[in-house]
């Protein structure tokens, strides 16, 4: 099974168990990591905002639209941040790093 790290609020580095087929957002609820994702993953708001690790970036897929205008509300927004709704687990992303933003 592929994993993922998650790098916690305070740098805590996690790594977990990530299925394929499921999204950051969720693979993050499975593991109690703390990733709010108030709409439930239905790309309505950017509170599963991640901080994709540069030497990742470059192998997800591109956002859509839909997610880059959602991005714009997201607080800290840098180079490479993503929804994480919107990364889906494969084993292609296996090692993933992610890092959350830091919160107001």
């Amino acid at each position: 099974m592929p994993h993922m790290i998650f790098i916690e609020h305070d740098g805590t580095r996690r790594e977990v168990d990530a299925p394929v087929g499921l999204s950051v957002l969720e693979i993050a609820h499975k593991h109690g990591v703390d990733l709010e994702g108030a709409c439930e993953g239905s790309l309505a708001c950017a509170t599963c905002h991640v901080v994709v690790d540069p030497e990742w970036a470059t192998k997800l897929a591109e956002p859509t639209e839909d997610e880059e205008d959602m991005l714009d509300l997201a607080f800290g927004l840098e180079k490479t941040s993503r929804l994480g709704c919107q990364i889906v687990m494969t084993e292609a992303l296996d090692g993933l790093v992610v890092r959350l933003p830091r919160t107001a």
